[in-house]
């Protein structure tokens, strides 16, 4: 007998409820032949979903906003990550090119993780179940927020490695023939030295790369553009130090005035030995001999001789130049690049560690950090435009390793960090160490940093609206969700409509970078609105209009003088339509529960908003 079959018999058994029957037959179809079974624990933050709505409310005040026009805006969400994953399949749905975390190890440690406001230590018999619960439900939601050719990529260790690449093999593997695997690698990251951990010295840890859908994601050697490397090695007997000479001119990406004198990059590979690194529009304004561990020697000196430069494997090197922090860097095609399994030479949690500590003063508030080298490596991977996505985000090197790309090749990255605020993590290390990053810092031993100032960075917090659809929850859930509508496209300053400045409490236009939005609470303000828009030009672009409905009809008749300026959507039924395809199930309610919350909602509170005076023209 087959599931279908047994499902029909279980509807047809007499003295069950409709809800009994319902949830024997959601277990039958849990039911598995082979993959990873495990007890699901039920986690508090779902059950509250179950009843309320998660929207991002700004903190104004940790908004470190970049003079530069062109500065990409990256976003930093302080609040629990399935809250915030489940809005962000509002705002990012298919929209996401890498998402990179680094999440709880769960190896039973003190205070390492936590579920359902307790720790879960060694000796817990549902370790694993619970572990597996946590994560499922996020990696389910993260799935549908890559783009079609997008890729993830999760650090984990022994402990539940075996476990994750199952349960993964499961989630990613949707779309694809279920002979057939997303996986895209296993990589080994080398930690250079390691731990005692048992019989052996345990000196690595994994990376697992997982595509939406492999077939739409070309081999790392197939993309178009360059690909990024550090000229540097440690010097060695196999790789002594090498002195050269850099003219005045050469490629130099550090802000105009920046200086350098004893030391050049990393120490242990680099000596100046004469002169000063001075940056003056983009590059070196003197001549400066470097003694260091050349990557690339022979191809160094062929290049700035102005010869045809190739490496040893043929590929073609386009340019060599200093990093923003004076380090010298080369750029060499993709066309034949295949990244090893291995992942070596990009530091351990000790450097990752260091890095913390040199940038707050202190890494005791985070262990275990991830060195922003490794997640370099692993951005550089893809285009230089991309995305970015780290909802386990932790001490934040994620957006550190994003902000210091774009400086070391132009490009122009965007970043979502997600962390809860557990003893002000989010506040005062991820917020904090990039809010450094950004505005310059100096190390405890006295080194100034130049900021990363061409980056903007937001600051928003998780909040919950009631889920009921009454009035009241409607006009709470579009008042509460203009951020989100500004992260959605992109837009967050607030300007004139035509010249005309609009009240606040019945809509409100945001303009930036020849596109523009404007979200109308007051449905009743339509005509003095659509009178207003009469005026603007038309351009290619359409104003992206969300207006309060209670359904999904947008006005579409009142918006017909202007229909060729306006690209209409009903608000909030987007957000429901959006959070429908992720929120968990609601609990059936009982007929007295039902009964009071239908009174509530036909109360007269729950009416209209009434205009002002001062709102009578908009």
């Amino acid at each position: 007998m087959n599931k279908n079959e047994l499902a029909n018999k279980i509807r047809g058994i007499d003295g069950l409820t409709n809800d009994e029957k319902s949830a024997l037959i959601e277990l039958l179809r849990k039911q598995k032949k082979y993959g990873l079974v495990w007890e699901d624990k039920p986690e508090n933050v779902e059950e509250r979903l179950r009843e309320e709505l998660p929207v991002l409310i700004e903190d104004t005040s940790k908004a470190i906003i970049s003079e530069d026009a062109d500065a990409p805006n990256h976003i930093l969400i302080e609040g629990d990550n399935l809250e915030a994953l489940t809005a962000l399949a509002y705002t990012h749905e298919g929209k996401i090119d890498v998402i990179y975390i680094d999440p709880p190890y769960n190896t039973g440690k003190k205070d390492e993780f936590k579920y359902n406001d307790k720790y879960v230590d060694a000796q817990d018999d549902y370790k694993h179940s619970k572990w597996l619960s946590f994560m499922s439900k996020r990696l389910r939601l993260a799935q549908k927020l890559l783009k079609k050719t997008g890729i993830i990529f999760i650090s984990i260790d022994d402990n539940e490695v075996a476990q994750l690449k199952c349960i993964c093999d499961e989630i990613f593997n949707t779309f694809t023939d279920k002979t057939r695997t997303n996986c895209l690698g296993v990589l080994v990251w080398d930690l250079g030295t390691g731990t005692q951990a048992g019989h052996f010295t345990r000196a690595h840890e994994y990376v697992l790369v997982y595509a939406l859908n492999k077939d739409n994601v070309s081999n790392f050697s197939g993309g178009e553009g360059e690909i990024d490397h550090s000229a540097l090695k440690k010097i060695s007997k196999k790789n002594p130090p090498v002195l050269f000479r850099f003219k005045a001119g050469t490629k130099f990406l550090a802000p105009n005035g920046t200086e350098l004198y004893n030391e050049w990059g990393d120490s242990e590979k680099t000596k100046l030995i004469s002169g000063r690194m001075v940056a003056e529009n983009g590059a070196l304004k003197y001549d400066v001999e470097l003694e260091a561990g050349f990557a690339m020697v022979k191809q160094m000196k062929s290049w700035f001789n102005g010869e045809f430069t190739v490496d040893s494997k043929g590929q073609q090197v386009t340019e060599f130049y200093f990093n923003n922090t004076g380090v010298l860097h080369y750029k060499k095609q993709r066309s034949v690049i295949n990244p090893p399994s291995v992942i070596k030479e990009c530091g351990s949690t000790k450097t990752g560690s260091t890095e913390l500590s040199d940038i707050i003063g202190s890494s005791d508030t985070f262990g275990y950090p991830k060195p922003s080298k490794l997640i370099k490596f692993l951005l550089s991977l893809q285009k230089n435009d991309i995305t970015v996505l780290d909802f386990f985000a932790g001490s934040g090197t994620t957006l550190q390793a994003t902000m210091q790309l774009n400086a070391e090749d132009g490009g122009h990255r965007k970043c979502i960090l997600v962390t809860n605020n557990e003893n002000n993590i989010c506040e005062e290390v991820t917020y904090e160490r990039n809010k450094r990053v950004i505005q310059g810092y100096t190390t405890p031993k006295g080194t100034e940093v130049a900021g990363l100032t061409a980056n903007t960075l937001r600051y928003y917090k998780t909040n919950l609206i009631l889920r009921d659809r009454t009035p009241r929850n409607m006009r709470a859930l579009v008042a509460a969700s203009t951020d989100l509508l500004c992260i959605k496209n992109d837009i967050y300053k607030e300007a004139k409509l035509a010249g005309r400045n609009i009240n606040p409490k019945i809509a409100r236009y945001f303009a930036e970078g020849g596109r523009s939005m404007l979200v109308i609470y007051d449905e009743r303000a339509i005509s003095a609105i659509v009178e207003i828009l009469e005026m603007v030009e038309s351009s290619k672009e359409k104003i992206k209009v969300y207006v309060f409905s209670a359904g999904s009809y947008a006005y579409d008749d009142e918006f017909e003088e202007v229909a060729d300026k306006v690209q209409l959507c009903a608000f909030p039924d987007a957000i429901y339509q959006a959070y429908q395809k992720v929120l968990p199930k609601r609990r059936p309610k009982f007929l007295p529960e039902a009964i009071e919350e239908n009174e509530r909602s036909n109360s007269p509170e729950n009416g209209m908003f009434h205009l002002t005076d001062e709102g009578a023209e908009a």
